[in-house]
């Protein structure tokens, strides 16, 4: 799969290869949800924390005696159904990750980058050539590539940017929750999934590509690894024979 480049003034620049592998397979939309479902739930800290009628304070005493009152039998004021009492069945603490194996998230992301290729919503920009940060620059830059018009919805934007492409980091940085920015090693599912359009730059795009493709979900580096330094296999050793049986009786 092949795509055209933009330059920052909007025009067509080179062709450059999109991994079929990475950009162009039927997205497992299952796969996707639970990796987005796990990614969430990963993200909750999982703090909150409520005092139980053992934990309150106050209660010690019984607030009326058993019978002869009018009211209901009390045992303490601390009990859940009074003002001030403790929480029944309230949150504690808590772990709420979830374990994700590493092929389900490779084909979770290669699922979302397919999702968005077949929308025509990837672009990439040959050079940036933001050398000096400057916000009006970036926004005139992503006015002439066509993903922000003035009096429509503004786009969800999710740049992938190069750690060495620091003036444009600096540029895009303070354009608000609307634009995103992202390491290529960073790039995740559900960042691609909320956000209308991806952006990379050729040099983030090659070290995507690197990073992915020729992986399939039934082939990973690990396994690959292991294949790579699996000591071969020796000779085949002779079956031990076996041993004779005496049935000879002495006398």
């Amino acid at each position: 799969m092949k795509t055209t480049t933009k330059s920052v003034s909007g025009a067509d620049a080179d062709q450059v290869d999109l991994a079929d592998d990475v950009f162009g397979i039927e997205p497992n939309v299952a796969v996707m949800h639970q990796v987005v479902t796990a990614q969430l739930a990963n993200a909750r800290s999982g703090t909150h924390s409520t005092k139980t009628r053992a934990e309150v304070s106050g209660g010690g005493a019984k607030p009326w005696r058993q019978k002869g009152t009018g009211h209901a039998r009390q045992g303490s004021i601390r009990a859940p159904h009074w003002r001030g009492g403790g929480i029944a069945h309230g949150p504690k603490p808590r772990d709420y990750r979830q374990r994700t194996p590493k092929k389900m998230i490779r084909l979770a992301l290669r699922s979302a980058l397919s999702d968005r290729a077949s929308e025509n919503k990837v672009l990439v920009v040959d050079d940036w050539g933001l050398e000096t940060p400057r916000t009006k620059d970036a926004i005139a830059a992503l006015q002439a590539l066509g993903l922000r018009t003035k009096g429509e919805r503004e786009d969800r934007l999710l740049l992938v940017l190069d750690r060495t492409e620091d003036g444009a980091w600096k540029s895009f940085r303070n354009l608000g929750k609307w634009v995103q920015i992202v390491l290529p090693e960073e790039l995740n599912v559900y960042d691609i999934l909320v956000n209308d359009w991806l952006v990379f730059s050729t040099a983030t795009l090659a070290t995507l590509n690197t990073r992915l493709s020729g992986m399939t979900e039934g082939e990973d580096s690990d396994s690959r690894r292991e294949s790579a330094t699996a000591p071969e296999p020796g000779p085949e050793r002779p079956a031990p024979k076996a041993q004779e049986r005496d049935d000879e009786v002495t006398a």
